[in-house]
């Protein structure tokens, strides 16, 4: 079947569903948090991301299945001003893995970014996920240079 590239419409509510349903299935993965989302977290997600002026998503769609998800932030490139894009979730349901969804989704991304006036799209991985590695270089996605850390400071 025919894959899709759709943008999340948070005022869909198959689409706020569907958000929940593929970041339960990356909670419930390895590289997630290994368990099921915890109860209650899905609505304040959604309402999160309503409010959230900065979020912009995106679904792979096969048929009528929700196969993939990217949870992206816009931001904004002081050094080339202009915008850019960055990859905060990227899902691949269990069901549709190893059939190039992961890839269709990059790449709608930055064919949507190309055409949209988008300077770069970035994105953050786990140092032990080499799958998602494997993918990101695939797609194009190379380590910065010079190399950047991924800092946090917990509130």
């Amino acid at each position: 079947m025919e894959k899709k590239l759709i943008q999340v419409d948070l005022q869909n509510p198959v689409h706020c569903e569907q958000v929940l349903h593929l970041l339960n299935d990356y909670m419930e993965d390895e590289m997630g948090i290994s368990e099921p989302m915890p109860e209650g977290l899905g609505p304040k997600i959604i309402e999160g991301l309503k409010r959230h002026s900065a979020y912009m998503g995106f679904f792979v769609c096969i048929g009528d299945d929700f196969a993939g998800l990217a949870n992206c932030n816009l931001n904004f490139s002081t050094w080339k001003a202009s915008p850019l894009i960055n990859i905060h979730d990227l899902i691949v349901s269990p069901d549709f893995r190893q059939q190039g969804v992961g890839l269709f989704l990059l790449k709608g991304i930055e064919k949507y970014a190309e055409e949209n006036g988008y300077c770069r799209i970035n994105l953050e991985v786990r140092h032990d996920n080499f799958k998602a590695q494997n993918l990101y270089r695939k797609a194009g996605f190379k380590e910065c240079e010079p190399n950047n850390f991924f800092w946090e400071n917990r509130i």
